[in-house]
């Protein structure tokens, strides 16, 4: 007899409204298990800027502020230093934290700010229309680089997970995938442990989930997982590559 997973209690009834095939109702999914598993519920509080992501607010069924383009750290900064009883998290995708959010990400995971961020890289502008992104590939066609992306002249994607771990502050940084049943439960398990420690009050933290966007990419569903597993993975390993919490503890 086949079973129906249960909706996590910190999801809304409201049917996902994203495209055929869009990985965001999974990382949404994810992330409401994982609070609800941690009894969060009452003390959680989202951060959504401009973009696909801007939607979560709809589904997530505790409270939520929505930012300006890229200022969602910046924004839960001043949440959780003005209620450090809350737990807070940003929700975001490539355009927007890689790009013009750049400063922020970057300042507020220097400083160690004690807030978990959740950061969807599919490689391109979802809802503006396909524009190149600055996760985009070499040589990847979106609708500003439609003969390919070229890094002589525009430069190479950049690796945000990479970028943060030059810093010394934050505390735990990961990488996982969005694109089987098997990486989905690495994800969660990442997830899980992010706002763990966001609980514990121990530091920043941030997951990035390689993710797909097949309206975008002019692929069907099925078609977008593989392409993401054969392209975006050598450029985007998955990889744990902070967890101070098991410093000093055998592996």
């Amino acid at each position: 007899m086949q079973t129906i997973a249960k909706r996590p209690e910190s999801l809304t009834d409201l049917q996902f409204t994203y495209c055929p095939g869009c990985l965001h109702g999974v990382a949404h999914r994810l992330i409401a298990e994982a609070v609800d598993e941690l009894g969060l519920k009452n003390q959680m509080t989202g951060v959504a800027p401009v973009g696909c992501s801007v939607f979560a607010y709809k589904f997530f069924d505790f409270d939520m502020a929505q930012a300006a383009h890229g200022r969602a750290p910046a924004v839960a900064t001043g949440m959780k230093r003005a209620r450090p009883d809350m737990n807070v998290f940003t929700y975001q995708g490539d355009g927007d934290l890689a790009a013009i959010g750049t400063a922020e990400i970057v300042h507020a995971a220097n400083r160690g700010e004690h807030i978990s961020v959740f950061f969807v890289n599919n490689a391109i502008y979802g809802m503006t229309g396909g524009q190149m992104a600055p996760t985009t590939l070499k040589n990847m066609k979106t609708t500003t680089s439609p003969y390919g992306r070229d890094v002589d002249d525009i430069g190479s994607p950049i690796r945000v997970c990479e970028l943060l771990n030059t810093l010394d502050a934050p505390y735990y940084i990961e990488r996982v995938s969005l694109l089987s049943p098997a990486d989905i439960i690495k994800a969660k398990k990442a997830v899980l442990k992010a706002l763990t420690y966001n609980k514990e009050g121990r530091g920043f933290t941030f997951i990035e989930f390689v993710s797909t966007c097949p309206t975008n990419w002019g692929v069907d569903p099925v078609k977008a997982l593989v392409w993401a597993k054969e392209n975006m993975i050598p450029v985007f390993p998955i990889n744990n590559f902070r967890d101070k919490g098991n410093e000093g503890v055998a592996q």
